[in-house]
């Protein structure tokens, strides 16, 4: 859905034209999956900047916004969440280019999707007349997610939108909008922009500044304040578009942009279907069977497996919220991490070893580096594999492996043109991740 996102607007023949760098916000630990996402769908100049922890969408755009007159001047900014699906594009590039004089000329710019039914989980905006003969109409209001009975009655008066969550509009003027209506939140952007520092390739924001940032949404912060702040002088529109839109914040929302069988059960993986109706079911690693179920959504992967039923999904937070409560280490840590050189899955551990599949991408180099408490067995399975050990440097070819034993300086690269794998096997007294002693790193890191 990321890499959907940022193909949406590369074909955008609008009157103004795509910056080929994209902003992109996201949370530091998800930098490397964001980066080797981003690389594979063919976007590799981009300026990600890193949050170090999560404060809401306003923050994030006024980062962004920061970001964007620094590198672009006061450039138009099109801000799209990455979790949502849009299967006409050509009728999102129009809608893009009937609010786009608007956003240039300093106008705030929201998009509302035609409602095809009563929708109690999404917001809605009200809106007013056109404006002049475009399809660009007035924003009145945003309205929280309401009761079937509004829904169906917002759904019957043609004058509420459903909420996308995108918008348009000029840096300067978001940033002229947060500094009147949370000059904290301001400042607190403006102090970890000012203070942030370049490591591998991203922007990491000053974290002692963004941590007394305060926390919302663009919605609360700016757009449901803007329709009666006359005094500031920037007005608020809505595009109306029709364009395949869906939410998918939850997983009932996959279901329904999914394929489905006979049956309405939309299957990902190795799933066996029997006497079941309207079903999701996604199998990561393992063939998952169902029997006589309706309605229910089933999620397996290496981490850990979700059973709930579509009405419930809302609810999901309840769940990560008890996670977090009780210190499950699933809040944290993941089989599969992503480096800049590649990625490893953790296959399997006990009290004293601990095996990862490793991949290394092609031109990947690992830090020379150093463990005080385990050693590492490397076999290769295929590609070539430039190892460095103590004062060796050798190549090893699928079938291969070799020793390294604690307390040795080592490296390991992949000089093909084709992706390294290899299983690597720990032994030791500690095998946790900060019991690495770094020398020398391409990638500019110290510890991770």
């Amino acid at each position: 859905m990321l890499q959907a996102t940022a193909t949406r607007v590369s074909s955008f023949t609008g009157s103004l034209n795509v910056s080929q760098k994209m902003l992109v916000v996201c949370n530091e630990e998800y930098r490397f999956i964001t980066a080797e996402q981003l690389r594979v769908a063919g976007f590799s100049d981009n300026t990600l900047l890193l949050e170090p922890t999560g404060r809401n969408t306003a923050p994030a755009l006024t980062l962004a916004a920061i970001a964007a007159t620094e590198n672009s001047g006061d450039a138009v900014l099109l801000v799209m969440p990455a979790d949502h699906v849009i299967t006409d594009v050509h009728a999102f590039h129009h809608a893009i280019q009937s609010g786009l004089q608007h956003a240039a000329d300093g106008a705030m710019v929201t998009f509302g999707v035609l409602p095809n039914r009563p929708e109690t989980g999404y917001g809605y905006i009200e809106v007013g007349d056109n404006i002049g003969r475009s399809e660009v109409r007035e924003l009145r209001a945003f309205v929280e997610k309401p009761a079937l009975s509004v829904a169906q009655q917002y759904l019957n008066d043609g004058n509420h939108l459903w909420n996308s969550g995108i918008f348009m509009m000029r840096a300067n003027v978001w940033l002229k909008a947060i500094q009147h209506f949370n000059p904290d939140m301001f400042n607190s952007c403006m102090q970890s922009m000012q203070n942030s520092k370049l490591d591998c390739g991203f922007v990491r924001v000053a974290k002692d500044a963004f941590m007394t940032c305060p926390a919302d949404s663009i919605d609360y912060a700016v757009m449901e304040k803007l329709p009666n702040a006359v005094e500031l002088g920037i007005s608020g529109c809505v595009v109306p578009f029709d364009a395949g839109w869906s939410d998918v914040g939850a997983w009932d929302a996959v279901w329904q942009v999914s394929h489905k069988d006979e049956s309405g059960n939309s299957m990902h993986g190795d799933v066996l279907m029997e006497d079941s109706q309207n079903c999701l079911v996604v199998a990561d690693s393992r063939l998952v069977a169902c029997l006589g179920l309706e309605d229910v959504i089933v999620v397996e992967t290496p981490d850990a497996v979700l059973v709930t039923n579509k009405a419930n999904t809302q609810n999901i937070k309840r769940i990560v919220n008890r996670l977090k409560n009780e210190n499950y280490s699933q809040t944290d840590n993941h089989r599969k991490v992503y480096r800049p050189w590649g990625h490893y899955d953790s296959v399997d551990s006990g009290e004293h070893f601990q095996v990862k599949r490793i991949v290394v991408n092609p031109g990947g180099r690992l830090s020379m580096q150093m463990h005080n408490h385990r050693a590492e067995h490397w076999i290769v399975v295929s590609g070539t594999a430039v190892v460095t050990r103590g004062d060796e440097v050798m190549e090893l070819t699928a079938n291969q492996s070799t020793y390294i034993p604690l307390g040795v300086k080592h490296r390991l690269e992949n000089a093909g043109d084709v992706d390294l794998e290899l299983i690597e096997v720990q032994s030791g007294t500690y095998l946790g991740e900060d019991d690495i002693v770094r020398f020398d790193d391409i990638y500019g890191r110290t510890c991770d």
